[in-house]
């Protein structure tokens, strides 16, 4: 199953799914990462895109209107497509992972953001890369937590 793309006369991109986000598949770590450090690239770059919309079955809609949320997607379009679902789970694993690592103070310690650029634990990026998504294309944090629960930081130092 592909993605129909239409442009809008506003100039963004309405993308028509035809399975809901929940259903998109998993990808591989190796996968996640490397897209991570493509969009961070393109940011750098100034490569801005349009604004899009994805339209999901059954009136469920997730719009990239945040300048960053629009060049991260630009970034895959370029890089793995937006036409394809595996495409389309790359970026929205990927939106979701940066949305997840700003919310979740649980996920401190797995990763380092630096100049140089990104370090992530591997249970993390393996989590991210395999654990379901909502409707709104996020992380819910059972599942995510229930995934990391060996790798997690305690909250208590053993007595």
């Amino acid at each position: 199953m592909t993605v129909t793309t239409i442009a809008l006369p506003s100039g963004a991109l309405l993308h028509e799914i035809g399975v809901a986000a929940e259903a998109l598949p998993a990808v591989s770590p190796n996968s996640l990462e490397i897209a991570w450090e493509v969009a961070r690239a393109a940011a750098e770059a100034g490569l801005w895109g349009p604004a899009r919309l994805l339209a999901f079955p059954g009136g469920v809609e997730i719009a990239l209107t945040d300048a960053d949320a629009a060049s991260w997607a630009e970034a895959m379009a370029r890089h793995s497509g937006l036409d394809s679902l595996a495409g389309l789970a790359l970026c929205l694993r990927l939106l979701a992972l940066v949305e997840l690592l700003g919310r979740a103070p649980w996920t401190r310690g797995m990763f380092t953001i630096g100049s140089d650029g990104a370090e992530f634990h591997p249970a993390l990026l393996a989590a991210a890369a395999r654990a379901p998504l909502d409707e709104t294309g996020r992380f819910e944090d059972g599942p995510m937590r229930a995934m990391l629960s060996r790798t997690l930081p305690r909250a208590d130092p053993p007595v």
